[in-house]
């Protein structure tokens, strides 16, 4: 376990890093800047991290893991028989609500003004969704490999919250419209082999996928 001081320190410098970015371009934060706001000197700075980068990688890990426990959560409760299409949906309710409950931080994560932080974003839910869907493929003929289904999810899913912010959509509207869009997409088959689906739906069963 972490020291408590060691723990400490580096929420100081993630709240610096998270405050900093409502000022100024993530590439134009400097080190030294970040210390001073932070009140922490470099030599503590680096004794944690190599450079800036490292310090915003280990905010999203932090919001990956409670993103990971909360969809863990969910299928638990919900889908203990793990079923594809409500795997799919806790799997989006998890990245919506670690998105919109820390929305003042993924805001930044605009490709124009902050393109690291839009790219690590977009990498880490491409490799949830990935994973999950690599689990799906135990269970299921899928048409295409998990990571192209997993590009297609996201690009889809991120377009689609871009374009309900653009519209003013209240976040409770985006919620219940990202899931009939998510669940009509793996209920039509289009992802699934031909043969899959259609066993599947003569009997009566909505398709499976193992827990993760």
């Amino acid at each position: 376990m972490e020291d408590k001081r060691i723990t400490k320190t580096k929420k100081t410098l993630k709240n610096a890093l998270m405050k900093m970015l409502d000022e100024k371009d993530f590439e134009h934060i400097s080190i030294t800047e970040l210390c001073r706001i932070a009140e922490v000197s470099r030599i503590t700075f680096y004794s944690h991290y190599n450079d800036k980068y490292a310090l915003l990688d280990d905010i999203f890990n932090d919001m990956l893991a409670a993103g990971t426990e909360d969809y863990y959560r969910r299928q638990a409760e919900n889908n203990p028989r793990g079923h594809l299409v409500a795997g799919y949906v806790n799997m989006l309710d998890s990245i919506l609500k670690i998105y919109y409950d820390r929305f003042e931080f993924f805001r930044h994560a605009d490709p124009e003004k902050n393109p690291y932080l839009a790219s690590r974003f977009y990498s880490i839910v491409l490799e949830t969704v990935e994973l999950h869907t690599d689990h799906v493929r135990r269970r299921l003929k899928l048409k295409y490999s998990p990571k192209k289904i997993a590009g297609f999810v996201c690009f889809g899913l991120i377009g689609f919250i871009n374009e309900c912010h653009v519209e003013n959509t209240p976040l409770e509207q985006i919620t219940r419209e990202a899931e009939e869009l998510l669940t009509d997409i793996f209920r039509s088959g289009i992802l699934t082999e031909k043969e899959e689906h259609e066993k599947m739906e003569a009997m009566g069963l909505e398709p499976m996928t193992s827990r993760v």
